[in-house]
């Protein structure tokens, strides 16, 4: 994790929220500083005489990484102003649990929202919204929600919302309590909604939290009209996507078909589907400029999960390896000491989301959090990444969890899976493992663990992960 270092918490971790900003503002002009590495003695609190934040929350689908060439507004203010995680993860690389977990800051285990199916098993006292609706803030949702959701069901702790069941084009909406087709592009209709939304911010005294979230740029990744011929740049893959020999893969990796020309053209697509995203998200930005909200507006952006390209044959997310849970994740927040354009090398994840989000709001939550503010000094050395096979079908990955370190992973395939409920049933006999180093192997080409010795595991520090892996999948 380069400068921050890969340990846990220590006696920096005691620095608080106000004290942290101080120390964020005086290296404000230092672009290459992590922020969080700041002590608190060197300037005044730059957020100290300022009111609670706004807080604008824009999350995408199925954004991986590498796709900055479609969102340059984007990046230049909330990266280029703000802060640019380079290590951004989901802790599960599908929408709906990791969309409860960036509401709720806990783990898919905790929230029990396992796939897809399960998104009404979210307490949703748990989540971000409770907390900002409780406090006085104005909250909004416009777009995406969580799969299987009911589009006739209102989504709770929101005050105003433009709920999207998953489309391009004329989709159905559930708007403030009545479903109805609205004509058009849906990225535009998001843009349109928030932007109404915060115009009521000239009126209305009140803090407010605004969920953006529009479809792309998931699958069938249609972009508008003005976009649909774009040129992108061309790609020619990466090691992992023509690996030729994947033996040492799990049997569903083996069993992958997808080629290379197959990733280019679900990239292309996903990219002119992110220009219109990248529009909306101006927009925004010059509408609190014009409202003179632009400083005291938290932003956080991020994907709700990656995506593979063809990497190891596999054309999808659901899976341990790294496009398909690392996601780009900026923050921007120059009331607060986070505006200059910084890089933070820590691990983070959407399960910090929601704790940041109620820290900057000076909100002390009364339910258990996994993740942790980072607009404090908290980091990690590891993160724990998991998934669930729904149903018993054969084909597809098994379930599995993960240690994601900065130089290294350590993943374990189960004999367990989940019915729509989330319910788990099955042995929980590990049936496959693999290991990466990532600093030698950032391509995940070469699982030592596939015909190791038990003296090459030791060596490799297996059965410590394996125990370390048990203690965070309980925790």
């Amino acid at each position: 994790m380069s400068e921050i270092g890969d340990s846990e918490p220590n006696g920096n971790s005691a620095i608080g929220r106000r004290g942290f900003l101080a120390g964020a503002a005086a290296v404000a002009a230092t672009a290459a500083a992590p922020v969080a590495l700041q002590t608190a003695a060197a300037a005044p609190a730059a957020a100290a005489g300022a009111g609670r934040p706004n807080i604008l929350l824009i999350v995408t689908d199925d954004q991986p990484k590498q796709t900055e060439w479609a969102t340059p507004q984007t990046v230049d203010w909330i990266a280029g102003h703000g802060v640019r995680f380079t290590h951004g993860h989901v802790t599960t690389p599908l929408c709906a649990p990791s969309r409860s977990s960036v509401f709720s800051g806990r783990y898919a285990h905790n929230h029990g929202v396992r796939n897809n199916g399960a998104s009404h098993s979210l307490d949703q006292h748990t989540t971000v919204q409770r907390y900002l609706r409780e406090a006085g803030y104005r909250t909004g949702l416009f777009g995406k929600y969580l799969n299987s959701w009911t589009l006739a069901d209102n989504p709770p702790h929101f005050e105003e919302w433009a709920l999207l069941q998953p489309a391009y084009n004329d989709a159905s909406w559930n708007v403030n309590g009545t479903v109805q087709t609205l004509p058009g592009y849906t990225t535009n209709i998001v843009k349109n909604r928030t932007l109404a939304f915060l115009d009521k911010a000239a009126t209305d005294s009140r803090p407010w939290f605004a969920y953006v979230t529009p479809y792309a740029s998931h699958a069938p990744n249609v972009p508008a009209p003005k976009y649909a011929d774009t040129v992108v740049p061309p790609w020619n893959g990466r090691p992992s996507v023509p690996e030729a020999d994947r033996s040492d893969k799990p049997g569903y990796i083996q069993n992958a078909t997808s080629t290379l020309a197959d990733g280019q053209a679900v990239r292309t697509k996903q990219l002119r589907t992110l220009l219109s995203v990248d529009d909306a998200v101006q927009a925004i930005h010059d509408k609190l400029v014009a409202l003179g909200q632009l400083d005291n507006t938290l932003v956080i952006y991020l994907g709700d999960n990656g995506y593979t390209w063809a990497d190891h044959g596999w054309l999808k997310k659901s899976v341990p390896y790294s496009p398909a849970h690392e996601v780009p994740f900026y923050l921007s927040w120059p009331a607060g000491g986070l505006g200059a354009g910084t890089s933070d090398h820590r691990i983070v994840a959407n399960i910090d989301v929601a704790p940041t989000i109620l820290d900057a709001a000076g909100i002390t939550p009364d339910t258990p959090q996994d993740g942790h503010s980072l607009l404090t000094a908290y980091s990690r050395n590891h993160l724990l990444v998991e998934w669930w096979k729904q149903g018993t079908a054969a084909g597809g990955p098994p379930t599995w969890s993960s240690y994601v370190a900065a130089d290294k992973q350590y993943t374990e395939y189960y004999a367990l899976h989940t019915d729509a409920n989330g319910t788990v049933s099955g042995t929980g006999e590990v049936k496959f493992r693999e290991y990466y180093d990532l600093a030698a192997d950032p391509y995940q080409l070469t699982n030592l663990l596939y015909q190791a010795t038990p003296q090459q595991e030791q060596a490799l520090g297996v059965p410590a992960l394996a125990a370390q892996l048990a203690t965070d999948r309980a925790a």
